[in-house]
């Protein structure tokens, strides 16, 4: 049986579905790209070599404007969100190493914009990139030898001191980017540890600070020109203004937290709420470059007579990793926009997104590896150093497994274990 379809009439304008990119969005990236082309790509190699911090590229950086943050404002003040996604895929495009120690300082500044206040975010966020002439680094510090994933169970404690409105830090960060050599550190730490990740706050350690300091720089798999070291704060003590928020907010969650009332996110998580569809753009920086290396690579390089892009499973694992590669932008690209317009992640898209990039990056810079056979495994050709830059991103901010713990809470609604 047949029945007519009623067509629902509306005066109301269309709405307007684009993947387009605009002409800002464009400018961005084409700048961003000329930068990863013209002075990292060239540098790669030799600050992978080397294992020290960049210097010089991100005095370059900062001198064109790329490094600051002025810069980081102008892509995260695009309506849709995706300016800083489209700046970090490019960034990182030209070397992961390289990339990380120029978007490094991005984490303790979102630290500081989720958690401060206006005058916490003007006084300090300056002051983690310094100046053109001399450039400056931040670091945020959450991780501890034993409390990786599990960050509701820090042991670094801060206790306040009335008599002098002071914060005194003690503790072991671990793996920090930039630790120990950065002007300004985040520390996260647990103020009432009965309340585990409800009782824990942010604190800016500012430059100078006595009680703060770096434990042996670590000779890492990948990122290697990005500095990573533990850091140790032993009695270290800051102004109560240091503490990101103030202490009248802070009374008043751990207030409610005693009552057994929900709070609004823990300190760790809102930044890596914020952070997560960035970091997965870098990851999928990292695919691209390998799937296009490996693209060229196979046009050119000829066995029996002709290109080997002409037998099927090379061409083959190169349309999977161009179908990776653009799924992956995909939910980067949706993130990136629903954290621009406040949309709850209801079903975890932001762990989606970086879970995806992550895997996404080892699976296509690995398939690289393979089409490039034996040249692949040396350092004479860049994907050997891709692969080993894109393993992190399984791992850091929230391993493959805690995003799938978090995407599978999302949408059961159930505390998965």
């Amino acid at each position: 049986m047949l029945t007519k379809l009623r067509v629902m009439t509306t005066t109301a304008e269309p709405a307007v579905f684009s993947l387009e990119l605009s002409d800002d969005q464009r400018a961005v990236r084409d700048w961003v790209h000329g930068f990863a082309e013209r002075v990292v790509r060239p540098a790669a190699a030799e600050w992978d070599e080397r294992e020290e911090t960049p210097w010089p590229v991100i005095q370059e950086a900062a001198r064109i404007g790329l490094y600051g943050f002025e810069a980081l404002a102008q892509f995260w003040t695009d309506p849709t969100g995706l300016s800083l996604a489209l700046a970090s895929e490019e960034l990182f495009w030209g070397d992961a190493g390289i990339g990380m120690s120029i978007m490094g300082s991005s984490l303790p500044v979102a630290a500081i914009y989720s958690a401060g206040t206006p005058e916490q975010l003007g006084e300090w966020v300056p002051q983690c990139y310094g100046t053109a002439d001399e450039p400056a680094v931040g670091a945020f510090c959450v991780s501890e030898p034993n409390a990786g994933s599990d960050v509701s169970s820090l042991r670094t404690r801060a206790r306040y001191d009335p008599a002098k409105d002071e914060w005194v830090l003690t503790g072991q960060k671990a793996w920090a980017t930039n630790g120990g050599i950065a002007a300004v550190h985040v520390v996260v730490a647990s103020v009432e540890p009965e309340l585990g990740a409800r009782g824990q706050a942010a604190f800016v350690i500012p430059p100078g600070t006595r009680g703060l300091e770096m434990g042996s720089k670590l000779k890492k798999h990948g990122l290697r020109a990005s500095h990573t070291a533990d850091v140790f704060l032993d009695d270290c003590r800051v102004p109560g203004t240091c503490l990101l928020g103030g202490k009248d907010k802070l009374d008043e969650r751990i207030a409610r937290a005693r009552e057994g009332a929900r709070g609004n996110g823990q300190a760790a998580m809102r930044t890596f709420e914020l952070s997560r569809p960035t970091v997965g753009a870098q990851a999928l920086g990292i695919a691209r470059a390998a799937y296009e290396y490996a693209l060229d690579y196979a046009g050119q390089r000829e066995q029996f007579g002709r290109p080997i892009i002409e037998n099927q499973a090379i061409a083959f694992a190169l349309a999977d990793m161009k179908l990776e590669i653009d799924a992956a932008r995909l939910l980067i690209w949706r993130a990136s926009w629903m954290g621009r317009q406040g949309k709850p992640f209801d079903a975890a898209e932001g762990s989606m997104s970086k879970l995806k990039a992550g895997e996404v990056a080892v699976w296509v810079t690995e398939r690289a590896m393979q089409i490039l056979g034996g040249n692949g495994y040396t350092r004479e050709y860049p994907v050997e150093r891709m692969h080993r830059d894109a393993k992190i991103y399984t791992i850091f901010e929230g391993t493959s497994e805690i995003q799938r713990l978090v995407i599978a809470r999302a949408i059961s609604g159930m505390q998965i274990r």
